[in-house]
């Protein structure tokens, strides 16, 4: 069925479904399709009460939750337009977005109420707790208005965490969000039967559109975590779950990977070497494939990547372990998948191709390597930037096209690979191009490496990475036996350093520099390697924040990483 507004999607699914579970806390709460339904009025009576009307603006600020979603279905579906912010901003940025949103109310969780300005919160007419949908304050008592949306109306506004910028506001239309249900489906369908889990933040385009718009037009159900989605926590919801179909992030399935398969085939020199052999690696995969199948629960037929690169070595580990896996491309200005393909398709490497309704082409296409600018028509591309007009002219094409930022090449029947971001390219000293991602992947497929940067420094490529600290525990041993091996050839250098810790790392170093070196073109080699003891600092969709690490922003760096020190240490304190 083809909807045109959330408004009719709602209509259908609490009719159609009324008795299936739509949304579930873990261990907790079951809400309905039709108690999804009554809580969606119980919202829209709340902003009514406040005087909102057709067009206000009503910010959403919460963790993953039931009533995450019934709060995002009753603002759009009310034709008032809601604005889902990303936990992860700061108290600064969170009052910058809802002022610049000029949302008139807030839906919001409890710990993320003590993130926000008083000045902010007194400004609002409405402020209600997600938890139980009770209000905190109310500063504003008229009569509002309800009115039905029209398919070109504005639903939503989502501010993204830009790497290098300021947040901007992507406009997307009830026609957008509606459009790509029937791309999603046309990929892959779900149905009644399917159960999802949920670990990503609702606030995020991919998990929203994907996550929660979608399975709720199919009457599927969402079991939402109530903390984050740590190992700890993971295992448990997976097998209580057993979810048919799952979205995350790379992040999660390289750890998966480099923890779990990598280290055991790195563990010893026998490991090594049959590891090497290609039909046995394939075996090994196969049978490490299979045992992950049952970790996620033993049903799961989809489990979608995306948000960014996945590592090479981790993709051919679930291709040959015959883990039923897609990763999809596309962008928040786009609602956001562009291309993607069924497991039963995929190709190491790419994409996929072009989703069901949309165009893909490269502008500015480089004649020797046939690599150019991705750019998209789509049904599902945003209204523009929320006051912002210039931003919004810079990213469409004269004739239309959204700008999509990433270099890509297509393979003969028109499948898509993505190269990296067009404005992290770094040109050579004889005028190359050089796109860092691209050795940041052979480096992140290093057994001892967690994640990286490559920048560039003193017109030198630097490879800065943050070590796996299991890893290098694991390294340490092996290093121990080379030593009584090794002794007096190293003895000298050893005596140098004076410390174990300090003489492994430079070893570790040279290799990585070796290793590296001899899997790239000339180019991109790297001239160093530097460690970086602390997590690079991330925007909150948990990219890295790549222009704090270029040259002359040592000072922007230490503010950001003491910042993150402080998150972190508040969100331990939380825990406990």
């Amino acid at each position: 069925m083809t909807f045109e507004t959330i408004y009719e999607l709602v209509r259908h699914s609490v009719a159609e479904f009324k008795n299936a579970v739509a949304f579930e806390m873990l261990n907790d709460e079951q809400v309905t399709f039709e108690e999804a339904g009554r809580r969606i009025e119980t919202v829209q009576q709340q902003l009514v009460s406040a005087g909102l009307r057709r067009g206000d603006k009503v910010a959403l600020l919460s963790s993953s939750m039931p009533n995450w979603g019934i709060c995002y279905l009753a603002i759009t579906s009310a034709g008032m337009v809601v604005v889902p912010i990303l936990p992860d901003f700061t108290g600064e940025e969170l009052d910058m977005i809802i002022r610049h949103s000029e949302s008139k109310a807030l839906y919001v969780s409890d710990k993320l109420y003590t993130k926000l300005p008083k000045e902010c919160v007194a400004d609002l007419n409405l402020v209600v707790r997600t938890k139980n949908l009770k209000p905190i304050s109310q500063t504003v008592r008229e009569q509002g208005e309800l009115s039905v949306p029209a398919a070109g109306d504005l639903a939503a506004i989502i501010y993204t965490s830009g790497t290098t910028s300021q947040p901007k506001g992507v406009m997307l239309s009830h026609r957008a969000l509606c459009r790509h249900i029937n791309l999603c489906y046309d990929i892959f369908p779900l149905d009644s039967d399917d159960v999802m889990l949920s670990v990503l933040p609702l606030s995020h385009t991919y998990e929203c559109s994907i996550g929660m718009i979608y399975p709720f037009s199919m009457g599927s159900r969402v079991t939402y975590l109530d903390r984050p989605p740590t190992a700890s926590a993971l295992m448990p919801a997976l097998k209580r779950v057993r979810p048919t179909v799952m979205l995350i992030v790379p992040l999660i399935i390289e750890k998966i990977f480099r923890s779990q398969v990598l280290a055991k085939f790195n563990s010893n020199g026998f490991w090594r070497t049959l590891y090497k052999v290609g039909f046995m690696r394939r075996y090994l995969h196969r049978v490490a494939g299979a045992k992950l199948k049952k970790v996620f629960g033993g049903r799961v037929r989809f489990l979608g990547i995306g948000g960014a690169k996945l590592d090479g070595l981790a993709e051919r580990f679930l291709l040959e372990g015959q883990v039923p896996y897609a990763i999809g491309y596309g962008l928040t200005e786009t609602a956001p998948l562009l291309a993607g393909a069924a497991p039963s398709m995929v190709r190491l490497g790419s994409t996929g191709p072009a989703a069901p309704g949309v165009e893909l082409r490269l502008d500015n296409v480089n004649p020797e390597t046939h690599q150019g600018e991705v750019v998209a028509n789509t049904p599902c591309a945003m209204m523009g930037y929320y006051k912002n007009p210039e931003a919004t002219a810079e990213a469409f094409t004269a004739d239309g096209w959204f700008r999509t930022g990433d270099l890509g090449e297509f393979s003969e029947d028109g499948w898509l690979y993505i190269k990296g971001r067009l404005k992290n390219m770094i040109v050579g000293p004889s005028g190359e191009n050089i796109y860092p991602e691209e050795i940041e992947s052979v480096l992140n497929s290093h057994v001892c490496i967690s994640e990286s940067v490559v920048t560039e420094q003193g017109g030198h490529l630097v490879a800065l990475v943050h070590f796996d600290s299991d890893a290098l525990e694991a390294r340490l041993e092996s290093m121990r036996d080379e030593w009584e091996q090794r002794k007096d050839e190293w003895s000298q250098e050893w005596e140098r350093k004076k410390s174990e810790w300090e003489f492994r790392k430079d070893a570790l170093k040279k290799e990585i520099l070796d290793y590296v070196n001899s899997k790239v073109n000339r180019f991109s080699r790297i001239a160093e390697v530097v460690e970086q003891e602390q997590e690079f600092v991330k925007t909150p969709t948990k990219k890295i924040r790549r222009f704090l690490y270029n040259e002359g922003n040592q000072q922007a760096l230490k503010e950001a990483q003491e910042r993150q020190r402080e998150e972190a240490a508040n969100a331990a304190a939380g825990n406990k």
